[in-house]
């Protein structure tokens, strides 16, 4: 089973020791269409739509507020409130997200390297350093860790569910999740 979750952020929990938390709040959705195992789920972003959108919210009978669509898995077996039975303290559950986009980093961002002094005169501060060989084989080699596009790429994580208030749709999950606060995201029931 899937949820469409939208990123709240992170808190820890009042004990001792106190765990790291994040924060996920599960959107309003609604199931329009069940077909082997799969289901049409509509539910709100926030952003504008278009005609063919409009076409689905006419189509479906639903309001102004559902302008995005996504076919995952539910345990709904009809059309109507999304089940969100499943989400109990305890399970284990499958968390994706994008990563925060750092855009075009250098290779100490982007994989670590050290860099050079930072003294006047070395002229080697935060430079790859040598990519090549003289002799054999002649070339770079493929993959050599270079700068480039860095984040902004799909990742998923493990997380247990520490606890969830239905009727706000708050999941507190143990640990981490990618991502910035606000982001939408999935959560999926390991199995």
């Amino acid at each position: 089973m899937e949820f469409i979750v939208e990123k709240v952020g992170m808190s820890r929990t009042v004990s001792v020791p106190s765990t790291p938390v994040t924060l996920l709040k599960v959107k309003d959705a609604k199931v329009v269409e069940v077909k082997d195992g799969k289901a049409l789920v509509a539910y709100s972003d926030g952003k504008k739509f278009n005609k063919a959108i409009e076409g689905m919210q006419k189509k479906y009978n639903l309001s102004k507020e559902f302008n995005r669509f996504a076919e995952i898995e539910v345990a709904n077996t009809e059309a109507g409130d999304l089940d969100v039975s499943a989400l109990d303290a305890g399970v284990k559950v499958k968390v994706t997200f994008k990563s925060k986009g750092r855009g075009f980093s250098g290779v100490i961002k982007r994989h670590g390297f050290a860099g050079g002094p930072g003294a006047h005169g070395s002229r080697f501060h935060r430079a790859p350093g040598s990519i090549g060989n003289c002799e054999w084989p002649g070339r770079v080699q493929p993959g050599q860790k270079m700068p480039g596009h860095y984040g902004n790429e799909t990742k998923t994580v493990k997380n247990e569910i520490l606890s969830f208030d239905a009727e706000t749709g708050i999941i507190v999950v143990k640990g981490s999740v990618p991502g910035a606060n606000g982001a939408l995201g999935r959560v999926r029931i390991a199995k």
